[in-house]
């Protein structure tokens, strides 16, 4: 069993124990992976981009669970769907490959229909 099936499954057994599946439709969860996707940014407001590289001990917790929240609420949704995030996001760098070739894409941060 992957690590990832793994988190799935504590995931579902804490549901399970507080009886939330009823509240975890997919909208519910992009809603709530949105919220937390905010929360992270937020952790980054205000910083000057040294600033955000070096984070004192308080800030990088804090940003950890961000980090924790988004990728638990997209665990969810993943497993809502019945998405496999990993094997989506093999395909998505695929697809991103060709897009963004490393000789045109190399060094810039230009999207792809700018290139």
């Amino acid at each position: 069993m992957s690590n990832s099936d793994k988190l799935t499954e504590a995931l579902i057994k804490f549901r399970d124990e507080r009886d939330w599946e009823q509240f975890h439709t997919p909208k519910n969860l992009a809603m709530a992976l949105s919220v937390e996707a905010a929360e992270l940014l937020e952790q980054f407001q205000w910083l000057t981009p040294e600033q955000s590289k070096r984070l004192d001990a308080r800030r990088r917790r804090a940003v950890e669970e961000e980090i924790a929240d988004v990728l638990l609420y997209l665990t969810r949704l993943a497993d809502v769907l019945e998405v496999d995030a990993l094997a989506a996001a093999r395909r998505k760098m695929r697809i991103n490959a060709r897009k963004y070739p490393v000789r045109r894409a190399k060094g810039n941060a230009r999207k792809y229909t700018e290139l």
